[in-house]
């Protein structure tokens, strides 16, 4: 059963194929899309919210119906050429699950995968949706059989349309850079090739030279997030080899030292920007446009939390780089 905190992405058992109807395409967005380069991919950390009718919805539907076959209007939008799976973060999904994902859209669009919580869990915190598992060590954390069974191998059912699969490590506890760098290479190193990884920190000080030394040997990259606590994407950047950018995986969540909870509150129903955050939006510009210059392909997705509306902050970022790059 897929937990009541995980966001309403489809059961995927019952699609209808009747496409949704998108709001149509201004000026401004076919001008925007046609001026970036098509190794970028831009769009939202999930797509199932009633909130977007009129920004990318034509008509209003439930949670349901747009987790269901939201992405057959979503993937219209010329600037939203991405997707974030957040789902699979809580349960893993089948191969045939994920190609009905990617039947939904276009064969240039892409997908950012949350890897299973399990690879990257190590003590399962004190929430009632753990049940008896709360507090406990997990056994599956940073299991290298685990993940290639269960999370790596069902992705062949999205093909070309993966973007990279991401193991998001939130703040956790005894938590020593050396020796997290040298578990993560480990585990990175005995995954199955040909496939994108992404790993994304929540926590400044596992982001040490050690770690960066990880991602590049083991031929991952570093999902630069612009999250609560963590340094700005620029510093991130620095602080890490340029391998660990090659593509440029990107996450814009939240207002430095803002809050998830605060922001749902402040921004709910993500109908329309609320608050710009140019520092922000100027600091994810000048990675993403630098990475495009040198012909670096990019994937940056947006969160509702970081200024009220993920796709209208596609619009805004996708001005900024265009300007930058004219």
């Amino acid at each position: 059963t897929m937990n009541p905190r995980a966001p309403q992405q489809p059961s995927l058992f019952e699609l209808p194929q009747r496409p949704l109807s998108a709001v149509p395409k201004t000026p401004e967005q076919q001008a925007l899309a046609a001026a970036l380069p098509r190794s970028l991919h831009m769009g939202a950390m999930t797509w199932s919210y009633p909130g977007w009718t009129g920004v990318v919805y034509a008509e209003q539907h439930s949670e349901r119906e747009l987790a269901g076959r939201g992405l057959t209007a979503y993937c219209q939008q010329p600037l939203l050429r991405a997707a974030e799976l957040d789902r699979t973060y809580y349960e893993p999904l089948s191969a045939a699950s994920y190609a009905q994902y990617a039947e939904q859209v276009p064969a240039d669009f892409r997908f950012l995968v949350k890897a299973h919580e399990d690879c990257t869990v190590a003590r399962y915190p004190m929430h009632a949706r753990y049940g008896k598992k709360r507090g406990q060590q997990n056994p599956r954390y940073l299991d290298p059989s685990y993940a290639a069974q269960t999370v790596v191998a069902p992705l062949v059912g999205l093909g070309d349309k993966l973007a990279a699969l991401l193991f998001q490590f939130s703040p956790q506890a005894d938590e020593q850079p050396e020796r997290f760098a040298d578990t993560l290479h480990a585990f990175l190193r005995a995954l199955p090739a040909g496939v994108p990884y992404a790993v994304e920190l929540r926590s400044r000080q596992l982001l040490c030279k050690a770690y960066g030394a990880a991602l590049a040997d083991a031929g991952a990259v570093h999902c630069h997030n612009a999250w609560t606590f963590m340094p700005s994407v620029l510093t991130q950047a620095k602080l890490l080899p340029k391998e660990t950018r090659r593509p440029l995986v990107l996450r814009w969540l939240l207002r430095r030292n803002d809050r998830f909870a605060n922001a749902s509150e402040r921004y709910a129903p993500f109908s329309r920007i609320v608050s710009e955050d140019p520092d922000t939006r100027a600091e994810v510009a000048s990675l993403v446009s630098k990475a495009l210059q040198n012909d670096v392909p990019a994937c940056v997705l947006l969160d509702n939390k970081a200024e009220g509306c993920a796709p209208e902050s596609v619009t805004l970022l996708a001005r900024e780089l265009a300007r930058r790059m004219a």
